[in-house]
């Protein structure tokens, strides 16, 4: 794993391919420029070996969140909202086949040599056109395409979209209607979704982009109440979190209900909130009590040790634990305290002491940043999305502190295929 410089002469070029062929719209994050001014070069070997464990820890997850879905008893470790709840355990019709399954799984590469398991995103993935475009932008860049060429070594990369179309194909029927549902005020969220329709449209599918109340239920089929689109719905791709979604009902109307008990092809279905948890791994042990063949070892292998905030209390080693939010996103709030900035550490150590249920405990694990040519140190995150248990690309960021956060950039990754 490297770093490879984009000429200094050619990246002003390359950002502009990417915000404007790549969908990346919002390219700053406060004073932060987020199209990273490298590329993350993995060998064959890294490359065959993230996408295998990926396809591992996804077998295991969706067969932890189905036994979780069926033993409702076992999710109270989950502490879930109780409004997510309260429409999950009275749904009962849900067929995992009947929907879309997508995953990502968040790898750091160690000082020991090894990887790190960060967590899955399991709820809504994002990076998909940063992971299907960038590469291919950059291999131009560098005079190649996919297993092209370039000063003696062979770059390929894999483009997410591709697989992701082709598992959308095989749910939805042809030509049929998909609503993207989004917080339709931010472009963040509308050129991952438009960057979706733009992709299976190409393939014959209809697309309407929506809020999550343009949607009403009726016999548990999805049904547009958007002005101009009003009509059946097909499929339903989600990108509003859940957590969020139960939160921006309206008042007089229930229609989020039908989220949790449509038929309607999903990506994904509410069930994926059972994994998004950080306190996933808090049930594990009461699962493979019930059933011995499910093996979360894979989980255990590479994710740190993880435990309620108390249990570090009175341990030799609890120095050694960060804390992290039960339902953080993109590494907010995390306690890695030179990462933080000001008094952020400060203000989250009074956090977890008054509101504990909202964190968790995590041994640290220590990243191994990258030296780019110009004598600069980053540390990466690669992200390997599954999609229907098949592993289906990478998504990496890039940031000079080793908590991957907001301020990180957005790194394409390519294969070397000479290694």
């Amino acid at each position: 794993m490297r770093l490879l410089s984009i000429p200094a002469d050619k990246y002003e070029d390359y950002r502009l391919d990417v915000i404007f062929d790549g969908y990346k719209w919002d390219p700053q994050y406060l004073d932060n420029n987020t199209i990273a001014k490298h590329a993350l070069v993995i060998t064959r070997q890294e490359h065959e070996e993230l996408a295998a464990l990926a396809q591992k820890l996804d077998k295991e997850t969706t067969g932890a969140e189905l036994m979780l879905y069926q033993n409702k008893e076992l999710a109270k470790p989950l502490k879930l909202p109780q409004n997510i709840c309260n429409q999950l355990w009275k749904t009962s019709n849900y067929e995992p086949g009947n929907h879309i399954r997508l995953m990502r799984y968040d790898f750091h590469p160690t000082l020991e040599g090894k990887w790190a398991l960060s967590e899955v995103n399991s709820d809504v993935p994002g990076g998909l056109a940063e992971a299907s475009l960038m590469p291919k932008i950059v291999a131009e860049l560098f005079g190649s395409d996919s297993g092209g060429k370039t000063g003696g070594n062979s770059y390929s990369f894999v483009d997410f979209s591709e697989i992701f179309t082709k598992a959308v194909s095989k749910k939805v029927k042809a030509e049929g209607t998909i609503a993207f549902i989004h917080c339709t005020s931010y472009s963040d969220d509308r050129q991952v979704m438009q960057f979706l329709g733009d992709r299976l449209t190409g393939v014959g599918f209809k697309a309407i982009y929506a809020a999550a109340d343009h949607l009403r239920f009726e016999n548990n089929e999805a049904v547009s109440i958007l002005a101009g689109s009003e009509g059946k719905i097909d499929a339903i791709i989600r990108f509003t979190p859940l957590e969020w979604l139960i939160k921006m009902k309206p008042r007089r109307s229930k229609s989020w209900h039908g989220f949790f008990r449509t038929v309607t092809p999903s990506c994904n279905h509410p069930v994926a909130m059972l994994a998004q948890t950080k306190r996933f791994p808090l049930v594990w042990d009461a699962l493979i009590d019930i059933d011995s063949s499910l093996s979360m070892s894979t989980w255990r292998e590479f994710l740190p040790e993880t435990l309620e905030v108390g249990d570090i209390k009175g341990r030799a080693d609890r120095d050694d634990f960060i804390f992290k939010p039960v339902y953080g996103r993109v590494g907010e709030n995390i306690s890695i305290k030179e990462a933080c900035i000001d008094d952020e550490y400060k203000k989250i150590i009074k956090d977890v002491k008054l509101h504990k249920r909202k964190y968790l405990a995590q041994k640290r694990f220590n990243s191994m940043p990258l030296l780019s040519d110009e004598g600069q140190q980053y540390h990466v995150c690669i992200g390997a999305y599954c999609v229907e248990g098949m592993f289906a690309g990478f998504y990496a960021r890039a940031g000079e502190k080793p908590r991957i956060d907001s301020s990180a950039a957005d790194i394409p990754v390519l294969i070397d295929d000479s290694l």
